[in-house]
């Protein structure tokens, strides 16, 4: 275990992780990191939720079959330098991350969410996952973008039902649906975390850090 600056960072190895997802051991990651290398990590956070470089690869058959139960899926990435929580979201689904570099992500539960849509970023959790890492987060895993294990970004492969982060057709405005920020994507913000104006700024506590 190592400490951040204000977390510290369990292994997704550890018994902590179960509550929040798992790691899938069955997969073969090693076409699609060395095919997520030939990306340049730029500065700032940058999210692409369909690849074709990456959709053509075996393991995304894999994937659509095997861990989605053949329902259509969409591989992309998320990449950059981060080392802020920002904002949490959630899906209808579970996310499969694939590391290509080191990377931290921060979670927590849904279950924990107020009903007016509050939540407590102290209740949040840091895990590494290591290069070559396939981990699945649980519909009911609040997550956002990963962050830094180490100087140089992080690379990461990001695994969702097709369609999933696209822009919505229509106005969504009261309760659970005025968090609807993308299709299949539930938002709630941090007021420090720069979001766009109308996010609902529902995280309360630190802006974590790692």
């Amino acid at each position: 275990m190592q400490e951040g600056k204000h977390m510290k960072i369990y292994e997704v190895t550890d018994e902590k992780f179960r509550r929040y997802g798992r790691v899938l051991k069955m997969l073969d990651t090693t076409g699609l990191v060395e095919e997520l290398k030939k990306v340049s990590i730029p500065q700032e956070v940058v999210y692409e939720p369909s690849v074709q470089a990456l959709e053509a690869l075996p393991i995304t058959q894999i994937l659509q079959d095997q861990v989605y139960g053949e329902l259509p899926v969409q591989v992309g990435y998320c990449i950059g330098n981060n080392h802020k929580l920002n904002a949490v979201e959630y899906h209808r689904n579970s996310e499969i991350n694939i590391a290509a570099t080191d990377a931290v992500l921060i979670v927590g539960s849904q279950q924990d969410v107020t009903d007016d849509f509050y939540y407590d970023t102290e209740k949040m959790e840091a895990f590494r996952v290591p290069a070559g890492t396939a981990v699945e987060l649980y519909a009911t895993t609040l997550h956002y973008a990963p962050c830094n294990a180490k100087d140089g970004g992080f690379l990461v492969a990001v695994v969702l039902p097709k369609g999933t982060n696209y822009p919505l057709e229509k106005a969504h405005k009261d309760g659970e649906d005025k968090l609807l920020a993308a299709k299949n994507k539930w938002l709630i913000g941090h007021k420090e975390g720069g979001l766009p104006e109308g996010t609902h700024l529902g995280l309360r506590g630190e802006n974590l850090t790692v």
